[in-house]
């Protein structure tokens, strides 16, 4: 049993002698970190005094994300040979950094057959990352892009109801594995987009956009009023906040405000970015980072407007490139943490194999082997900000002192263990062994 109780100190609880596990320093992450005193007690309530135990992390509180879908294979038990150990190494080095996967519910993909969606395979995706600590989140529920042909062909009233009945069904089936979605995807540009014909957009085109948020999260809500749902764009100007103000003003909750950065040409630097992130944190929602790249290969043309118009059937990963990228991540990661807006940040990919645009994007070679930038990104992640195994004694009232990142951590002490949440802020928690 574990019980948590907020601390009666304004400040981080005093230590006891000898029983601090350790803090981490760095002043721009002190928001992020939990200051607790935790009693550790026997099954009949008696503190365990003057005892030595190991205290170790288990999981952030944030959210480290990463995409799912080359794994998807490997969960349906579909690969086999050399691939099923591409696969399983891949897996190991996913499970090594992330702790939140996007998985994708691309309409036309997903349900390419009217009447036939591919939910099993997508739920055992699912139950997959769910079976190892991962939440798992949705992406997307409604977009223009890879809307399905069949909807074509309907009347604009009869693809407003399919898409209410997709998104109600999918919603519905996946609650308890997936109760975090992008409800609707890249609004702003749905109703005037012009790259290919799709019912979407004719929709939204007569709808208008606040009402094709409003049907996306309505929908969602009624299959699962528990889930989290996000409004997720790539266009981060001041058409973004009017929408966003729009719908706030027609009363849609919304939980979470997505921004998308795709750098194919360079990093913005941590001054763009952090003040792009300001503009977006004044409505008092958190921001989810929900699809970071940065390259580790030649940097896409500046004059390139949209990314997809960039079309190459070769794009290698560099020496330089790949410097570039490590140093880059840091920063970036590094920035955004720091933001106490920001509740999770998600990389697009982890392998340049399948990477989209072909882009060198990926933390990890097309031949499986790590590049500079996941050695980095795991030096952050699972190292200056984790707590590795720690010994440490209570002291006489059974206590010891945990100062360390929100999240979950586990004790050990002779074959017994206890997990406990550690909160951010200060607090007071009982461990039973």
């Amino acid at each position: 049993m574990v019980v948590v109780r907020p601390s009666q100190q304004d400040g981080p609880a005093t230590t006891p002698s000898g029983a601090t596990v350790r803090s981490v320093g760095d002043p721009t992450v002190a928001h992020r970190l939990g200051h607790a005193t935790v009693t550790l007690r026997d099954r009949d309530g008696a503190p365990i005094a003057d005892r030595e135990l190991i205290v170790e992390q288990t999981r952030h509180a944030f959210g480290f994300g990463n995409i799912g879908f080359s794994l998807i294979p490997l969960a349906n038990g579909e690969s086999t040979g050399e691939a099923r150990e591409r696969d399983e190494r891949l897996a190991q080095q996913w499970l090594a950094l992330f702790n939140q996967v996007t998985l994708p519910f691309y309409w036309a993909r997903f349900e390419p057959v009217r009447g036939a969606p591919d939910t099993r395979r997508l739920r055992a995706a699912a139950a997959w990352f769910v079976e190892r600590g991962v939440p798992v989140k949705g992406h997307p529920l409604v977009w223009h892009t890879l809307a399905p042909p069949w909807l074509l062909g309907l009347p604009l009233d009869e693809v407003e109801t399919a898409i209410r009945d997709r998104v109600r069904r999918d919603v519905s089936a996946f609650a308890g594995l997936i109760d975090l979605w992008d409800a609707i995807n890249e609004v702003v540009i749905m109703p005037v987009f012009e790259k290919e014909d799709n019912a979407v957009t004719r929709l939204a085109a007569v709808r208008g956009r606040v009402a094709m948020v409003r049907l996306a999260f309505e929908a969602a809500r009624e299959a699962n009023p528990s889930a989290r749902l996000v409004l997720n764009d790539f266009d981060l100007s001041v058409d973004y906040e009017h929408l966003i103000e729009e719908c706030l003003a027609a009363g849609i909750t919304i939980d979470a405000i997505g921004l998308q950065t795709h750098m194919h040409q360079g990093y913005r630097g941590e001054e763009q970015i952090v003040s792009t992130v300001d503009r977006f944190a004044r409505y008092g929602l958190p921001i989810q980072m929900t699809e970071t790249t940065l390259v580790s290969g030649e940097l896409m043309p500046p004059h390139i407007v949209d990314l997809n118009d960039w079309q190459v059937s070769s794009w290698p990963s560099t020496p330089e490139g790949e410097q570039r990228q490590a140093e880059e991540i840091v920063r970036h990661y590094r920035s955004l943490v720091a933001h106490p807006a920001v509740e999770s940040i998600t990389y697009w990919g982890l392998s340049d194999a399948g990477a989209w645009l072909n882009a060198p994007a990926g933390l990890v070679r097309a031949d499986g082997t790590e590049k500079p930038s996941y050695h980095a990104l795991h030096g952050l992640i699972r190292g200056d900000w984790w707590l590795a195994p720690t010994t440490v004694r209570t002291d006489g009232a059974g206590r010891f002192q945990v100062h360390a990142f929100a999240g979950q951590y586990r004790c050990r002490l002779n074959g017994s263990a206890a997990s406990f949440t550690l909160p951010t802020g200060t607090a007071e928690i009982d461990v039973t062994l």
